[in-house]
């Protein structure tokens, strides 16, 4: 799979780079992980990012919310090991983020997602537009290579 540019996606392309090491649990009938736990996965990855409690992103009070989770698997992952979540931010809404992320395993890019999550109040249970500052964070995650 290709970015925007035609260039292979790479985990080192993605300003959020984390991972997550495999269960056996995680394994189906057919040996490899299971595609919901690519879900999981792309959790950890945007977790990480915009909950990193070095660099906060949110005041109390508000948090994410996960919007849209579209996920293309690409190739299968396999137990023992790890795999490799890259993030990084596509566009910065009124007060949603687009993001792209992608799973790797030993370098193979396995799958990639489209996630919008949206900024949420936690007191009106509504959509809050984000500050001038989180918006220059966020548009600060955008590719990395």
């Amino acid at each position: 799979m290709a970015d925007d540019k035609g260039q292979e996606l790479r985990l080192q392309d993605f300003a959020g780079q984390a991972y997550d090491k495999l269960r056996y649990g995680d394994t189906d009938r057919q040996g490899h992980v299971n595609n919901a736990v690519f879900a999981t996965f792309m959790e950890t990855g945007r977790v990480e990012l915009i909950y990193n409690p070095q660099d906060p992103l949110l005041e109390d009070g508000f948090s994410f919310v996960l919007a849209k989770l579209d996920i293309d698997y690409i190739a299968e992952v396999l137990w023992p090991g790890k795999v490799e979540i890259g993030t990084r931010v596509t566009r910065v809404g009124r007060s949603s983020v687009s993001m792209q992320q992608a799973v790797f395993q030993a370098a193979k890019l396995c799958a990639s997602a489209e996630t919008v999550v949206v900024h949420f109040d936690q007191t009106t249970r509504k959509s809050h537009p984000f500050s001038e500052a989180q918006r220059a964070k966020l548009e600060g995650w955008t590719q990395v290579g």
